[in-house]
């Protein structure tokens, strides 16, 4: 069993396939082939994010009282 890719070596390969994708030089066959690989990174990718949330969520629970603040991520950057 080989190690589990991580949430950034998956992003980084998705913006991979988009741009092999556009680019428009592929075959059908490859263009399929990257299409389902591009998916499934995509379903790993949204997997990741959120059991980040609920991390984020359980560390901001304070006592009884649950606090859950909007992660702005258009400000970061």
């Amino acid at each position: 069993m080989g190690k589990e890719k991580s949430f950034e070596e998956a992003l980084k390969r998705l913006e991979e396939i988009v741009q092999k994708l556009e680019g428009g030089d592929l075959s059908l066959d490859e263009s399929l082939s990257l299409f389902e690989e591009g998916i499934n990174l995509s379903r790993f990718c949204t997997k990741k994010l959120a059991q980040a949330e609920k991390k984020v969520e359980k560390l901001l629970k304070l006592g009884e009282e649950f606090k859950l603040e909007p992660l702005d991520l258009e400000e970061e950057e």
